[in-house]
């Protein structure tokens, strides 16, 4: 069956109507469209896709290996994201704060510092820096606390100033810990232990107040009596120092003259046991020789006596000085002559 050209038109015979032509005779019923001001926005619908676009593409955004990024809806905070590109809806559905987490941030309390940090200057702040210890001394304290971002949300949104919460909390911590401290310690060896105890109970406020922070270091500056008692307090150190010198030298001469008398008590303890040793045994041989010459007494008491006299004779007789004169001239010789003398002479 051949076409006749009107086959499946939905308008039967008749042609589809001419949209050019239906749009001329609605412009000739609208004569204001000819008007230059309409004329001006027939690019309109062009220029709104572009700037639709533009407006999506607003939403991507990179955030910095040091960063993290808090992304708010309208103005509440939703989600965070880390190092890298991301996107969120458009401004202002969506905005995005990228704070720097890994920086180390440093607040002075007690001074000031003035210029360039490297020269050293600064200037002292005392209602910040004096206070009471545990015996009411008072004492000049300064130090520096160093903390950074633990949660960025919390940092941004729960404190509204990060900076001065921090800077008061560090000061009320420091004072508490202060006045539970003796000065001399504070002073000297005590310190590290001030830092230590102050960075706990520093952490332990903000913590409290959800302020999302972490404390790296409390770290103390500088420590002093008030300038109108340091001499006084120069004096103290002065004599305590004193003091442990003579006692370190007291120390010093107890520790050597003690093993010397200690070894010296020794030594005469020693020879104590060995002389009554040799007492002992010296008093047993002379008790065995005694026991032994009553035995030949017994046995001849004429001969022992005579042996017993010869030999004590013997002994004595070599120590003494002799003049061995005849009997018979014996008698002749006046009691006052002076024979040791003569002896004496004769010898020479």
């Amino acid at each position: 069956m051949a076409w006749d050209g009107n086959e499946g038109n939905p308008w039967g015979k008749e042609q589809p109507p001419d949209l050019k032509a239906a749009f001329e005779k609605f412009k000739k019923s609208m004569p204001f469209l000819n008007i230059p001001f309409f004329k001006k926005f027939r690019m309109m619908p062009a220029v709104l896709v572009i700037v639709a676009i533009l407006w999506l593409l607003s939403g991507i955004y990179f955030v910095a290996p040091d960063e993290i990024g808090v992304v708010k809806r309208f103005g509440e905070a939703v989600r965070t994201t880390t190092a890298g590109p991301h996107y969120h809806l458009p401004t202002p559905i969506e905005t995005v704060l990228k704070p720097i987490v890994t920086q180390v941030r440093r607040l002075e309390v007690g001074f000031r510092t003035i210029g360039d940090r490297q020269v050293g200057r600064n200037r002292a702040v005392p209602s910040e820096s004096l206070m009471l210890t545990k015996a009411e001394n008072i004492v000049n304290l300064t130090f520096i606390v160093q903390y950074k971002i633990k949660d960025a949300i919390k940092y941004l949104f729960n404190v509204s100033d990060i900076p001065k919460t921090v800077k008061d909390a560090a000061e009320a911590a420091m004072r508490g810990t202060i006045g539970k401290s003796n000065i001399d310690d504070i002073l000297t060896t005590g310190k590290y232990q001030v830092q230590q105890d102050t960075k706990e109970t520093l952490q332990n406020i903000l913590d409290g107040y959800d302020a999302g922070v972490h404390i790296v270091a409390v770290q103390l500056q500088d420590a002093h009596p008030p300038e109108q008692v340091m001499a006084a307090f120069k004096d103290v150190a002065s004599a305590k120092e004193d003091r442990s010198k003579l006692i370190n030298d007291a120390h010093g001469y107890r520790n050597d003259i003690l093993p010397k008398a200690k070894g010296k008590a020794a030594q005469i303890t020693n020879d104590a046991i060995a002389y009554k040793e040799s007492k002992i045994i010296a008093a047993k041989g002379d008790t065995s020789r005694f026991l032994q010459v009553l035995e030949q007494y017994k046995m001849a008491q004429d001969v022992t006596e005579k042996r017993l006299y010869i030999e004590t004779m013997e002994e004595i007789l070599p120590d003494v000085e002799k003049i061995i004169i005849d009997g018979d001239l014996g008698n002749n010789i006046l009691p006052h002559l002076p024979l040791n003398k003569r002896l004496e002479e004769a010898v020479k």
